[in-house]
C-alpha cells in the first residue's frame, strides 16, 4: 500500500480522498463550495497578497520562474506559466514532456538546484519538506491534497498566479465539453450502463471512487455514468481499493477504463477468469497510459476527456 501512495502522494493524489465538494465553476453557479479566502491584494512592486490556507503571502503578480514540487504542473502548463522546476511524477510524464522540456526536475530537498534556479514563486503539496528553507529562497505556497475540489483547486492556482479569469474560463469550458459527452456517452451505452476504472501496480490490481484521478472525476462526476454497486459499496469512501483477480469480475463494470501501469503485472489479463468478464468479452475494456492518466489537473483533465470521448463514442 505505501509503494500504491507513491502517486497518490505526488498529487498529496497521490491519484485521487473522498468527501469532495462541487467545484465553483462560474459566479452564477449555486452549488459552490467552501474555498480558502484567496482573494487578491494588489501591491506595490509588482506583487498581490494571496490569502492561502496558512494566511496572506505577497507573491509576484506575474511570476516568471515558477517552481512546482507536487501535483499542481499541469495545471500551471494550462494557464501559460513559465516553469522552471517539476516534480519528477511531472518529468517522466508524457503529457507535459513538450511544455516542460527546459525545466529541471527538482524535490524538496535538492536546495541547492532550487537556489540555481533562482524561482520567484515555489508551489507544493503541504507535506514537503524544507518549506521554512525554501521561504527563504522565495515565495513558497502549499495546499492541502483534497482539501478543496479537483476544479476549485485549479481556480485557487489561477488566483496565485494572478489568473483566475483563464482559470475560470477553463473550467468553465471544461465542464461544459465534459458533461456534453456525457450525455452522448449515456445516449449510446445507455443510461444504466456501469464504469469501472482499474489500475495495475505493481503485482496489485486497483478499482477507484469518484475522485482519485485516472479520470473517475469525469466519468462519475461530470458525464454521471454509473458505478458498479460493488465499487461503489468498496472504493467510494477510500476513493481506491485493493483486490485480487479472482474477484475483479465482482467489480467489472459493462465498460472498464484499464489504466496499465507500464512494466507492471498484467498477467490477470490472460487469465480465463478474466477473459469471461462481459466487457472483455464484448470489447469494453479501454486501456489508458497509467502515467498520463494518474492525476487530475487541468492539463491531464483534457487529455482524459478527449480520450473517452474518442472510445466511447469513436470520433
Amino acid at each position: 500500500m505505501k509503494k500504491l501512495l507513491i502517486p497518490f502522494i505526488a498529487l498529496l493524489f497521490i491519484l485521487s480522498a473522498c468527501n469532495s465538494k462541487p467545484a465553483v465553476t462560474s459566479s452564477s453557479n449555486a452549488g459552490t463550495t467552501e474555498t480558502p479566502k484567496a482573494e487578491q491584494t494588489e501591491t506595490a512592486a509588482g506583487t498581490i497578497t494571496y490569502e492561502s490556507e496558512n494566511g496572506p503571502i505577497e507573491v509576484p503578480a506575474n511570476p516568471q520562474r515558477v517552481i512546482v514540487l507536487s501535483a499542481f504542473t499541469g495545471n500551471l502548463i494550462a494557464l501559460n506559466v513559465n516553469l522552471v522546476g517539476v516534480d519528477s511524477w511531472s518529468k517522466s510524464n508524457p503529457a507535459f514532456a513538450d511544455k516542460i522540456k527546459d525545466a529541471m526536475e527538482v524535490s524538496d530537498e535538492s536546495l541547492e538546484k532550487i537556489i540555481e534556479l533562482d524561482p520567484d514563486l515555489i508551489i507544493g503539496l503541504s507535506n514537503i519538506k524544507n518549506v521554512d528553507k525554501l521561504k527563504e529562497i522565495a515565495p513558497t505556497v502549499t495546499y492541502t491534497y483534497n482539501k478543496v475540489d479537483y476544479l476549485t483547486q485549479h481556480l485557487e492556482l489561477g488566483k496565485l498566479v494572478n489568473k483566475e479569469k483563464e482559470a475560470q474560463a477553463w473550467i468553465d469550458d471544461f465542464k461544459q465539453r465534459a458533461q456534453k459527452a456525457g450525455e452522448d456517452i449515456r445516449a449510446k451505452i445507455g443510461e444504466d450502463a456501469t464504469v469501472s476504472v482499474i489500475e495495475n501496480f505493481e503485482k496489485q490490481i486497483y478499482v477507484f471512487g469518484d475522485n482519485w484521478g485516472r479520470g473517475t472525476e469525469i466519468l462519475y462526476g461530470e458525464m454521471k455514468l454509473k458505478m458498479p454497486e460493488k465499487v461503489k459499496e468498496m472504493a467510494l469512501k477510500d476513493g481506491y481499493y485493493a483486490l485480487s483477480a479472482e474477484v475483479l469480475p465482482e467489480f467489472a463494470g459493462d465498460y472498464v477504463i484499464f489504466s496499465k501501469t507500464p512494466g507492471a503485472d498484467s498477467s490477470f489479463q490472460e487469465t480465463e477468469t478474466y477473459k469471461q468478464i462481459p466487457a472483455v468479452k464484448n470489447g469494453h475494456v479501454f486501456e489508458a497510459d497509467a502515467t498520463r492518466f494518474y492525476f487530475n489537473d487541468a492539463t491531464t483533465l483534457d487529455y482524459q476527456l478527449d480520450f473517452f470521448i474518442e472510445h466511447f463514442l469513436g470520433n
